[in-house]
């Protein structure tokens, strides 16, 4: 695997587990009482995107692991991924 293939890998990871971590301990302008003017209610009151992402790095780096892991031992190729036949 070249540097490029392992920073999309990394990067597509990232995105994934940090839509997964945004919810988390969410809680609405509704819920906490404050709604600002020209928001809606739902918006988030705290939305703590340093520390979830801080959080996302770590989890994104240790499932990055696994997968970099799995690719380079030859356990998952492009011949045995070719489910539809279409890769050369």
């Amino acid at each position: 695997m070249n540097i490029t293939a392992a920073l999309v890998l990394f990067a597509v990871t990232w995105f994934m587990v940090f839509f997964c971590v945004l919810p988390l301990r969410f809680k609405s302008q509704a819920e906490d009482g404050e709604v600002t003017p020209g928001t809606p209610a739902s918006a988030p009151a705290d939305p703590m995107l340093g520390k979830k992402a801080k959080i996302t790095t770590g989890i994104a780096a240790v499932v990055f692991a696994g997968l970099y892991a799995l690719i380079t031992s030859g356990i998952i190729t492009r011949h045995n991924m070719d489910v539809f036949g279409i890769l050369n």
